[in-house]
């Protein structure tokens, strides 16, 4: 979903969210650049298949882990990683963050 608002200057200002169930998942300003969208959906298809769950599961258990923000904010670092790599990772979080619950 893209919002158009005011950024800085009062410069109109595109911003991509990503909700589910009402909730704001991914919030940030759009530069035009859609590399880090792109790299959050290709880990939600890739984390799906290695899980066997639906889209919606997935979306549902990575964004209450805040795995989809991690994504992100460590886009830089993660896309240079291969896709079994970034599957044990987001494992690890999902699961850190169930024993905490």
């Amino acid at each position: 979903m893209h919002n158009i608002g005011c950024g800085k200057n009062n410069v109109p200002t595109i911003y991509i969210r990503v909700s589910m169930n009402e909730k704001s998942i991914y919030n940030r300003e759009y530069t035009g650049d859609d590399t880090i969208p792109a790299f959050v959906t290709f880990c939600i298809e890739q984390y799906k298949n290695h899980k066997g769950i639906s889209g919606a599961e997935a979306m549902q258990v990575l964004a209450d882990t805040g795995v989809i923000e991690y994504l992100a904010e460590h886009y830089d670092a993660l896309h240079l990683e291969r896709g079994k790599w970034i599957l044990n990772d987001i494992d690890r979080l999902v699961e850190s963050k169930a024993l905490l619950k």
